[in-house]
């Protein structure tokens, strides 16, 4: 394999895991062929401009190791260079945060590192869609209501770490929560509503595992879009533990779309993706169908 690899970690994802799997994962790409350029990031300022140096920089490979957080710089940097014409750079996703949802949903194993590592040095790339707001792309999925206001609560919290937190950030934001008001258009069609939440998924999962939107698919062309309607607060604790099944669909305050371009609108509604930060509402969702290929492990 003679090819440029810049290898980005994060070296505090999944609580240290990430350092302690580098050896393994460093030499399986060298067993395969490589000699990868090896970057530790501090924090995640320093993570984004080296993923932006080694994209500009025209690397064969960016690899980069860490959780969702890690994917979404390289899934921004890489998109950006390919839909404005510079396709040399391939994005490989290597898990090692505590969520993993990214590589999770194009059918990585979100817990093996070196196995992730053994499929880059395989070299099978497939295209997969993603998700635009404004200038930022979205590779999992977007959340606009209670899933929002939670995921913002856990990225504040400093304790406890892990996917604990976010259980942790449910029950602090449940006791206070009310239906949020909707205005949204489903490709032209505008509907007005109250709901718990509006997902909006390019692939099926968020938050470690849960599967709010669970027949996403990232090769399909089109945005799933999962509404919870307002429910009680009990209802809501039920449900959301079947969200790890996606059996909560089942339920009829569950409504499921897809569409093409979804926006939404509403007062106080701000947008977290890929477990980041995104923009406050009004948010333009589109599909950007094939927008990057990304390695894959290879088809049965």
């Amino acid at each position: 394999m003679n090819r440029r690899i810049r290898l980005v970690v994060n070296p505090s994802a999944g609580k240290g895991r990430a350092l302690e799997l580098l050896p393994q994962v460093v030499g399986t790409l060298r067993d395969g062929g490589a000699d990868p350029e090896i970057l530790l990031s501090r924090d995640f300022a320093e993570a984004r401009t080296m993923i932006r140096r080694a994209v500009e920089n025209a690397v064969d490979v960016l690899a980069v190791m860490g959780g969702d957080g890690m994917m979404h710089l390289g899934i921004n940097a890489t998109a950006l260079a390919h839909l404005s014409g510079n396709s040399r750079t391939t994005l490989g996703m290597i898990p090692a945060g505590t969520g993993n949802d990214l590589c999770r949903g194009i059918g990585l194993d979100p817990q093996d590192a070196v196995a992730a590592a053994a499929i880059i040095a395989a070299g099978c790339t497939r295209a997969i869609d993603l998700a635009r707001v404004g200038d930022t792309y979205i590779a999992t999925v977007l959340a606009t209501g209670f899933d929002a206001l939670v995921n913002r609560r856990a990225n504040q919290m400093p304790w406890p770490r892990g996917s604990t937190r976010y259980v942790a950030a449910v029950m602090a934001e449940l006791p206070a929560f009310s239906p949020l008001h909707y205005r949204l258009t489903l490709d032209g069609q505008v509907r007005e509503q109250q709901a718990t939440l509006v997902a909006i998924g390019n692939t099926n999962a968020y938050g470690g595992g849960m599967l709010i939107c669970p027949t996403a698919d990232p090769y399909d062309g089109l945005l799933d879009v999962t509404i919870i309607h307002p429910v009680s607060r009990l209802k809501l604790l039920r449900l959301l533990p079947e969200t790890y099944s996606g059996k909560f669909v089942r339920h009829q305050c569950v409504e499921q779309l897809q569409v093409r371009e979804v926006t939404v609108e509403g007062p106080g509604l701000v947008g977290f993706g890929d477990g980041e930060m995104i923009a406050a509402a009004p948010l333009r969702v589109c599909s950007v169908p094939q927008a990057l290929p990304v390695f894959v492990p290879r088809p049965m």
